[in-house]
């Protein structure tokens, strides 16, 4: 599966109507509709902003105002055709007082959609893991330096008698780089009970 690693943009102008569109990584459907509010601020003049997201069960649609099926469901199609995920589509439309009929709406924002992803460059995306790490008290400080650098997330932190719980979450690369340097730096004293995977 792929993402996009930034937002590309594409301008389309049909029959007088301006359709602007966007690729972007969102990760799910909250920082999507953070995303499409955004753009309605941005362009509050616009009679429509539709957009798309695949992002495995958080897919989803919206036509915003347009004819059912004529927006949202063509350039989620888009998406799934080119295998992304974890990508919002949006499309502003600044109508220009001609009608386009239910099969122009869709080559437009099907177009918009396409456009944009001409441009766009994709990498894998890469499944995030979480995991706890077991190490003594003394090499919490240490073991917390090496999870940020790494780019890894420190989720919390429990204390019980000598032995700290670092329950991380990251990136499958990033987690495996942290594990074999912690290991190596820890001489034995490191211990990783069974990690679990999220999407």
């Amino acid at each position: 599966m792929l993402t996009l690693r930034t937002a590309v943009h594409s301008d389309l102008t049909i029959r007088k109507s301006r359709f602007l569109g966007c690729v972007e990584p969102i990760a799910g459907r909250p920082g999507a509709l953070v995303r499409v509010e955004e753009l309605r601020a941005l362009h509050s003049g616009a009679a429509h902003v539709c957009w798309a997201l695949m992002a495995g069960g958080q897919s989803a649609a919206n036509d915003d105002g347009e004819p059912g099926g004529t927006a949202g469901r063509p350039m989620l199609e888009v998406l799934r055709r080119q295998q992304l995920d974890g990508v919002l589509a949006t499309v502003v439309r600044y109508f220009g007082g001609v009608k386009l009929g239910a099969g122009g709406l869709v080559r437009a924002y099907t177009d918009a959609v396409a456009q944009a992803l001409l441009g766009a460059e994709k990498v894998e995306l890469e499944v995030a893991v979480q995991a706890t790490c077991e190490l003594p008290l003394a090499l919490e400080p240490w073991a917390r330096r090496l999870v940020k650098t790494h780019g890894v997330t420190l989720l919390d932190a429990d204390h019980g008698g000598t032995q700290a719980h670092l329950h991380l979450a990251g990136p499958a690369s990033a987690m495996a780089a942290l594990r074999t340097h912690l290991d190596a730096g820890g001489q034995g004293r490191v211990r990783w009970p069974a990690p679990g995977v999220t999407r």
